[in-house]
């Protein structure tokens, strides 16, 4: 299935792993692969504290661990181990993003969008349309706010 052109998507915006010990990701994405720590904050909603990596080259990380064994990431975890668990696309308007998506016939998991790292808008595309890879589409805020964990958050997904 081709999307049109005009989608919107502009860049692969981050990647994101779901780790069991985030200060031991941290250390190894900041000292082993010199990567510098751009962004952290606790969303206890999700029941995930979650950190940004960022390299020079734009490309960055994010990383993802589990504040409960209940938590979304402890079952990804426990059901496919460490990893990856989300590629997430930049755009410019999830709103038209996702309209062209469903109007090309996948499914995307909110009806609108949502709150996501750092005052982004998120949604996610169901991994059963995009061959097992759950696709997040981030439209960054206009300028970034700072980490407040009284306000709902959605970054982390299960639907398996």
């Amino acid at each position: 299935m081709t999307l049109p052109l005009d989608t919107s998507i502009v860049c692969i915006d981050h990647v994101g792993l779901a780790v069991p010990d985030l200060e031991a990701a941290i250390s190894f994405h900041t000292g082993v692969m010199g990567g510098a720590l751009v962004h952290r904050e606790t969303n206890t909603d999700q029941g995930v504290e979650e950190a940004m990596i960022a390299y020079d080259s734009g490309a960055q990380i994010q990383l993802l661990a589990p504040l409960t064994p209940e938590s979304t990431i402890a079952k990804f975890i426990g059901r496919s181990g460490p990893g990856l668990q989300q590629l997430a696309y930049r755009v410019t308007d999830v709103e038209a993003v996702s309209e062209r998506l469903r109007s090309n016939g996948l499914r995307l998991l909110f009806d609108s969008p949502r709150r996501g790292t750092a005052g982004s808008r998120i949604n996610f595309v169901h991994p059963k349309d995009t061959g097992g890879v759950l696709i997040e589409l981030v439209e960054p805020p206009a300028r970034p706010e700072p980490a407040d964990d009284d306000h709902p958050r959605s970054g982390v997904i299960d639907f398996w």
